[in-house]
């Protein structure tokens, strides 16, 4: 299965706590979506993670032909709540896949608030990535109060659930599972689908029984220190 497949939407609005890894799975959507011969644009509009932004990996994503934006050009180290004038390029070009990466609370998604207009008159999903092992999200309960939290300030409807359970490099196939479950009790009393389990190449043969797809990704974003 494409990541096409996956994400069947013109714009992806990728949201999640702090940490869940949604920048990870937006370059990865970005760059397979490329590879899939996708006229592609990113959005960086995260304004509260200081280090993971996709902005950080603009080469290689310029090298994919994936064209980027950020809230910050003047200064990739400045977290202002400024939106540049060609998000509008994103939401109207209806020829490109537009993946937006939007602020891991909902502090950093209001940045979409005035847009929420245009955006909900577009071909749009808003995905909820989703990590087992954040305190804050690690039941459905609190996972589901964190995505309403979001939808609210956004003024946009979730419409489908990524599984990006990992412990970075002590990550396991039971850690994902653990993930998929957490993903499966969210959507059970949500109604909003799982799209994907995210995961390393490597682990992919061993979660072949999952129900939903299996999107196998490259870790991309390296600690600051790494």
């Amino acid at each position: 299965m494409t990541a096409g497949d996956i994400c069947t939407h013109r714009l992806s609005i990728v949201t999640g706590h702090y940490g869940t890894g949604k920048t990870e799975f937006a370059v990865n959507l970005a760059l397979a979506l490329a590879q899939e011969g996708k006229p592609v644009m990113m959005a960086d509009l995260d304004i509260v993670n200081p280090y993971f932004r996709s902005r950080e990996r603009r080469q290689m994503l310029e090298s994919a032909g994936i064209e980027l934006i950020s809230s910050s050009q003047a200064c990739s180290d400045a977290d202002v709540p400024a939106l540049p004038a060609e998000l509008l390029a994103i939401l109207e070009n209806r020829k490109v896949r537009g993946v937006l990466d939007i602020g891991g609370d909902p502090v950093g998604a209001r940045v979409l608030a005035r847009f929420q207009p245009k955006i909900a008159g577009e071909d749009y999903q808003l995905i909820y990535v989703l990590n087992a092992n954040r305190p804050e999200v690690k039941t459905a309960d609190a996972a589901i109060r964190y995505l309403r939290g979001i939808e609210a300030v956004t003024g946009l409807t979730c419409g489908g659930i990524v599984n990006n359970t990992h412990l970075c490099g002590e990550t396991t196939a039971e850690e994902i599972r653990k993930g998929a479950a957490l993903a499966g009790a969210v959507s059970s009393q949500t109604g909003i689908p799982v799209l994907c389990h995210m995961a390393e190449a490597q682990f992919t043969n061993q979660l072949s029984d999952l129900r939903e797809p299996v999107f196998p990704i490259t870790i991309r974003m390296k600690k600051p220190w790494e």
